[in-house]
């Protein structure tokens, strides 16, 4: 059986390879397993390919001492080999949530380092677990199939190359590469729904339906991604005219996705669009009784003007 160091390092390799000598690239590192063991075989690899990597720790500055742990987190990197080791705090709002507000300051903090550092790309490290809690979470909001189809490996600067590595290989690696790793008291918290989903619902799918459904929800997500790009590209195509009889002729799924497009487009909030929103703007094209304007997050009117979809901010 191969090492668990050796499967992560050989599936940061190709990445890596694509890269220019020179480049220069960011790792995110939190001092979990998943990260600090992907910020190891990162180094290792890039070094010979003479790569400049950057970790970046991020302050979330939720608990008390985060700073202390941000440090911890730095010097095992630089023990490790590492050069240059960034702690970037942000401010995390709660309007919508804890989960979704640290997500938000964790990426924007990102960004900011990519900028000060003309960084090409960013690892990060979601696991086969993590991408296995994405999609049922996707199901229980009743999500489409862009949703379930989960995180890509490769989404425009951000690179997560551990989505085939198990937390368990993650964990082994990093004891491996003697580095210790931090269980964040926010992973045990059954407050938060990706922990429950992570703690009871897949271990009793495991014992109770069938103990691959982790591997099995993986690749699930892996073919409706293929569905979506595919659906996505053919919707694209056809957004370009929003004239009412024409996309009424056009399958629904390809309909929804130019409404959806459209809705963004002219400024509504991302994520803020619902499915009934869309349903409702659907009818205004296929069930048209003269209905009113259709508002939505972000100040977006849509309504239907001699025959068209006419969207206003």
């Amino acid at each position: 059986m191969v090492d668990a160091s050796v499967a992560i390092r050989n599936a940061v390799k190709p990445f890596l390879e694509e890269l220019e000598p020179g480049d220069t690239f960011l790792v995110a590192v939190s001092g979990g397993a998943d990260s600090l063991a992907l910020a190891a075989a990162l180094l290792l690899e890039s070094e010979p390919l003479v790569l400049n990597a950057v970790a970046v720790t991020i302050d979330h500055q939720l608990q008390n001492n985060s700073d202390q742990q941000a440090l911890r987190v730095v010097e095992q990197l630089k023990g490790f080999g590492y050069h240059q080791v960034v702690v970037k705090q942000v401010t995390v709002t709660t309007e919508s949530g804890i989960e979704s507000g640290a997500r938000d300051a964790r990426y924007q903090g990102l960004k900011e380092c990519v900028d000060q550092y003309k960084a090409v790309r960013v690892f990060l490290g979601h696991t086969r677990d993590d991408q296995a809690e994405t999609v049922l979470l996707g199901l229980a909001r009743g999500s489409g199939a862009r949703s379930l189809s989960a995180m890509a490996d490769v989404n425009g600067i951000y690179i997560r190359p551990l989505l085939g590595i198990t937390r368990t290989q993650t964990e082994a690696a990093s004891q491996e590469f003697g580095l210790e790793f931090w269980n964040d008291p926010h992973n045990l918290n059954p407050e938060f729904t990706r922990v429950r989903v992570r703690r009871e619902v897949i271990p009793y799918l495991e014992a109770n339906l069938d103990p691959g459904i982790s591997r099995a929800l993986v690749r699930t997500a892996s073919m409706l991604r293929d569905d979506a790009d595919a659906l996505d590209a053919w919707a694209d195509r056809e957004a370009t005219d929003l004239e009412c009889q024409r996309l009424a002729q056009l399958p629904r799924a390809i309909r929804t996705r130019i409404i959806r497009k459209a809705a963004y487009d002219a400024g509504a909030t991302p994520g803020q669009v619902t499915f009934e929103q869309i349903g409702a703007i659907d009818a205004l094209i296929c069930a048209w009784k003269g209905q009113g304007a259709i508002s939505l997050a972000g100040g977006v009117k849509v309504e239907r003007i001699s025959g068209r979809l006419s969207l206003s901010r």
